[in-house]
């Protein structure tokens, strides 16, 4: 297929152009990483747009664009190009000094639209229009001092535990790089502020039980070779990747929800699934009923206090 080949995909109610549909974003690589094209992603995009799309929908989004493939120039969009079409959502949020026109993806259109723009990692916001103030989601994300998933493994186990001690639902999530996320659906009753007050609250409870292991320390040079519990996305305009979002690394792996049952498969690691496979994984639906489940954090917010005495 030539340079300037274009791909005409339908998807929904509208039809998006692919172009250069062949142009290789994630090339061959050392420990048999696959080479995938644009027109993978986008088949991966149209795949997995049933599983994908609830996680997305009224959210703004930041996007993690590589042009000419995980081996070229990165950059990250916040604004909303004027040529991308009239169907493709759009939100104007406040910042410091003015305000941002994020894209928001409500459509498997859209997510066609952002495969076609090379948005490899979609980064959403944990609040939703209408609301913007006020997050819906609260996301842990366990960060390994390297790549040892078995200190992720035990974190994630032991910070379950206690989310389920505060009667707290929460579903684990790989972030197909080297951690896991722990997800906290929330009623969207309280502030950023607040949200991120209680999660930072939890991960010290954590890292005081196994201060060896654990810490909530921002400064690299301080945490040693602790698992880092961060709780720092939990803001206004902070983003965390979205379930089912290919990461740009070699393989194209895709940040994956699965079951606390899966935390016990010895073949489990942050990298697990990718556009080859993380669609039957979807299929298997790990999240069901989970994200339903909304909380406010009042009555966790007392069993916490409570614990710490």
């Amino acid at each position: 297929m030539s340079a300037d080949a274009v791909r005409t995909v339908r998807a929904g109610r509208h039809t998006v152009e692919v172009h250069r549909p062949d142009k290789v974003l994630f090339p061959k690589g050392d420990g048999g990483a696959q080479e995938y094209t644009k027109g993978d992603l986008v088949d991966y995009h149209r795949a997995v747009a049933p599983f994908m799309l609830p996680h997305l929908r009224g959210r703004p989004l930041m996007l993690e664009r590589h042009p000419d493939g995980v081996d070229g120039p990165r950059f990250m969009q916040k604004n909303t190009p004027e040529h991308y079409p009239d169907w493709v959502g759009r939100v104007e949020v406040g910042k410091e000094g003015g305000t941002v026109c994020h894209t928001v993806c409500d459509d498997s259109a859209t997510l066609v639209l952002l495969a076609d723009q090379a948005a490899l990692t979609l980064h959403r916001w944990l609040s939703r229009v209408g609301r913007i103030d006020r997050p819906d989601r609260l996301v842990f994300d366990l960060d390994p001092a390297g790549d040892d998933f078995e200190a992720v493994r035990e974190a994630a186990r032991l910070l379950g535990e206690l989310l389920d001690e505060l009667k707290l639902p929460s579903a684990p999530m790989t972030t197909g790089s080297r951690g896991l996320h722990i997800v906290v659906p929330l009623n969207g009753h309280q502030d950023f502020d607040e949200v991120r007050e209680f999660a930072r609250d939890v991960a010290e409870v954590l890292a005081a039980d196994r201060p060896d292991r654990l810490t909530t320390a921002v400064r690299k040079k301080d945490r040693g070779e602790r698992l880092y519990l961060d709780i720092q996305r939990n803001a206004y305009a902070q983003t965390a990747v979205s379930p089912f979002t290919v990461r740009a690394l070699p393989g194209a792996p895709v940040a994956t929800p699965l079951s606390w049952d899966q935390l016990d498969d010895p073949a489990l690691h942050a990298r697990r699934w990718t556009i080859a496979d993380a669609v039957d994984q979807a299929r298997t639906q790990p999240w069901a009923g989970v994200m339903n489940r909304a909380r406010a954090l009042g009555p966790a917010r007392r069993r916490l206090n409570a614990l710490r005495g």
